[in-house]
């Protein structure tokens, strides 16, 4: 089984941004949690973050190419703004799983909208860092 997580903007700062909302532990410490629970669970995973919209979905598209079982994505902002990451994930087919590490629907009102959730297979939101091992399990079922 073949895994892709897509992070995006902002996602590579936790550990330094608003830490009393997304908590201490920093980016390469999700990386390695994500890593290691694959390696034990013994499948194939690929984690890819960047800040801006269209090499996001590029990575999106070449994941069909690729042939990848599943996609893990925390969208950050772009989640509640980007039709366009919409459009990418309904165009590959690829089954995809929704994960926010914040209860992104008590916070802000513009949080509560999700323009991932409408192609998502499943939603994993305020579970911390541990959200994107639940949605490996998700996967594995």
């Amino acid at each position: 089984m073949k895994i892709l997580v897509i992070n995006g903007p902002n996602l590579n700062m936790l550990g330094i941004r608003e830490k009393e909302i997304y908590g201490n532990d920093n980016y390469e410490s999700l990386c390695k949690m994500i890593n290691d629970y694959a390696e034990e669970k013994k499948i194939d995973v690929e984690i890819y973050q960047s800040n801006h919209e269209g090499c996001l979905i590029d990575k999106i598209q070449d994941a069909y190419f690729k042939h990848v079982d599943g996609l893990i994505i925390n969208a950050g902002g772009y989640t509640h703004t980007s039709i366009a990451l919409m459009d990418a994930i309904k165009a590959v087919n690829i089954p995809c799983v929704e994960v926010h590490i914040t209860d992104i629907n008590s916070r802000e009102d513009y949080r509560k909208i999700s323009y991932i959730e409408k192609v998502s297979k499943k939603r994993i939101i305020g579970k911390g860092l541990k959200g994107y091992l639940e949605a490996i399990d998700y996967f594995l079922k």
